[in-house]
């Protein structure tokens, strides 16, 4: 299978994979906003956005206490249904999600 062009594009290097392999797959890329860093992840289309969210929040933020404080945005929109499906939120092949804090927060 062949990856789209912006799945390389300033990402971390490696996939995070999930899901069984036998099924078929989308490339995405999630991208933490403050840090200006992306991961690349291979999961099934139907694959819920919060485990997605989830497994972002383990290699962007490490550190991150809960993960409702941050939000996740796919075309400057958040996804308010986090256990809908990638498809079922619109995500597709290349799609880049955005993880962002939920509030504002104090530059330092």
């Amino acid at each position: 299978m062949r990856r789209p062009f912006v799945s390389g594009l300033r990402s971390r290097p490696g996939i995070i994979t999930i899901g069984d392999a036998s099924r078929s797959r989308i490339t995405i890329r999630v991208q933490g906003a403050d840090l200006w860093d992306s991961i690349r992840i291979e999961s099934p289309p139907d694959e819920a956005v919060l485990s997605i969210k989830l497994r972002a929040l383990q290699a962007l933020y490490p550190d991150a206490d809960f993960h409702e404080d941050y939000a996740v945005k796919l075309g400057g929109i958040e996804v308010l249904d986090e256990e809908a499906s990638l498809s079922e939120a619109g995500v597709r092949d290349g799609s880049i999600l955005l993880l962002i804090h939920r509030r504002r927060r104090a530059v330092r």
